[in-house]
């Protein structure tokens, strides 16, 4: 792959790269939308990765080229970075590693670039390749500068700089990508970032099934959504227990300022939110305070014309998907003779609890971890932001062919445009290594 990279990479721009950047995607085994309310994650970085040859050069031009022709050619002054929210193209991704570091760094005279980039991460599954290609050209930009960065600064800055495009993201996809390491999947904490190995139980093997729904979250408001409805019940949580609501903005701030656990912050959920929608007024009413600071205070920009949040539903899914990313780490460290049994529940009621209290799951997704549950998946789930993307499964080593091979006759093989795509929707995967550089000997 890397000598095909070279030559499509001398044949476009007349030279050699010198040097190589990659960035894996990722698989999130459990624990999904919580990383934006400040709940650790369960993630593992996968083989699928973002990989762009690269040669700097004495112009302060950023050339931009994609083996996949479909992806189209992008040229920009690196004095003058525009990123584009309105309609997220692939460029913009790399634009926002490429000013995460410019704007860390203070970069007056920043190094223009020649980069060829080769993905092989299903684009909008599900699986991060958006936040791989932010990681990946921030790489780039850092060692073409010739400055050096801990991993997780790095990670700091890639979870920050994706915002350029209007996603307001947590932090584990950019975190994993740096972090991971060969064989282990990872507990990633925030505030501070920090990630601890976990080692998953063996005797089984994680299977992700593309369900070929494409969800672009940068381009969709139901992601942005869910990011404000945790914020409100944050702040209603927070008022009902005369905390200073005005400051706090995630479900966890809640949980550590009252010193409880997630078990007791369930019981509060119940005695203070309702579970029917609430309206913005009735919100307006419950924080004394006018429609006009509700709007220009607390919801941001693209959240003007929502009428309606679901705060009961949305609270209660992360406080109870916050305790399922303990309990897994805890049955992996012990390792009970249950061990997979145990797990395979956690993933199964974790994705009932996305289908139905954060509604991110899809009539596909449901139908595909039926499937997969049906022949002999010990758990499933829906994997990434949900609306469409990926599953992830919990299969029995010694039953993974059998699997590979129902799965393929009754999720792909009915459907032709599915069929067409089966090769790369449906593999097995093991814990990859996190981002690196590295330059031809």
């Amino acid at each position: 792959r890397l000598q095909k990279l070279k030559e499509m990479f001398i044949s476009k721009f007349g030279s050699a790269p010198k040097f190589y950047a990659r960035a894996p995607g990722r698989v999130n085994l459990i624990g999904e939308h919580i990383d934006y309310c400040g709940y650790a994650v369960l993630p593992m970085a996968i083989e699928q990765d973002i990989l762009i040859a690269v040669e700097p050069v004495q112009t302060q031009v950023v050339q931009l080229a994609n083996t996949n022709s479909s992806y189209l050619d992008f040229t920009t002054s690196v004095n003058n970075i525009q990123i584009n929210k309105t309609k997220p193209q692939w460029h913009n991704y790399f634009l926002c590693g490429l000013k995460g570091i410019q704007e860390h760094f203070g970069l007056n005279n920043p190094t223009g670039m020649n980069c060829l980039l080769d993905g092989t991460i299903p684009p909008s599954s599900g699986l991060s390749s958006s936040s791989a290609l932010v990681c990946c050209a921030g790489l780039v930009t850092l060692r073409a500068n010739g400055k050096t960065l801990s991993k997780v600064e790095l990670a700091e800055i890639c979870t920050k700089s994706e915002r350029y495009i209007g996603t307001e993201g947590g932090g584990m996809d950019q975190s994993i990508s740096f972090l991971a390491e060969e064989g282990t999947a990872k507990l990633i904490e925030f505030s501070p970032l920090r990630a601890t190995d976990v080692r998953l139980p063996s005797g089984a093997t994680f299977v992700i099934a593309n369900s070929c729904v494409e969800m672009n979250k940068a381009a969709t408001s139901h992601y942005n959504i869910r990011v404000m409805e945790c914020r409100l019940a944050t702040k209603l949580l927070s008022k009902s227990k005369g905390l200073e609501w005005q400051t706090m903005l995630r479900l966890h701030d809640v949980q550590s300022k009252l010193g409880v656990s997630l078990e007791e912050m369930l019981t509060i959920v119940e005695e203070v939110l309702h579970p029917e929608p609430y309206s913005t007024e009735e919100i307006c009413k419950c924080l004394g305070i006018s429609p006009e600071e509700l709007h220009s205070q607390i919801l941001s920009q693209n959240m003007q014309d929502v009428s309606t949040f679901k705060l009961y539903q949305r609270a209660k899914h992360v406080y109870s998907e916050a305790a399922k990313v303990l309990e897994f780490k805890k049955i992996c460290s012990e390792a009970p003779a249950n061990a997979l049994q145990l797990l395979g529940e956690l993933m199964k009621q974790s994705h009932i609890s996305c289908r139905e209290m954060y509604e991110c799951s899809c009539p596909e997704l449901d139908r595909l971890v039926d499937i997969c549950l049906q022949f002999g998946a010990i758990g499933s789930r829906l994997t990434g932001a949900g609306w469409g993307g990926c599953t992830v499964s919990m299969v029995p080593t010694d039953k993974l062919n059998t699997f590979l091979k129902n799965v393929k006759k009754a999720y792909y093989q009915t459907d032709g445009q599915r069929l067409a795509v089966e090769n790369n929707s449906l593999f097995a995967t093991k814990p990859g290594r996190g981002a690196l550089v590295f330059v031809e000997a």
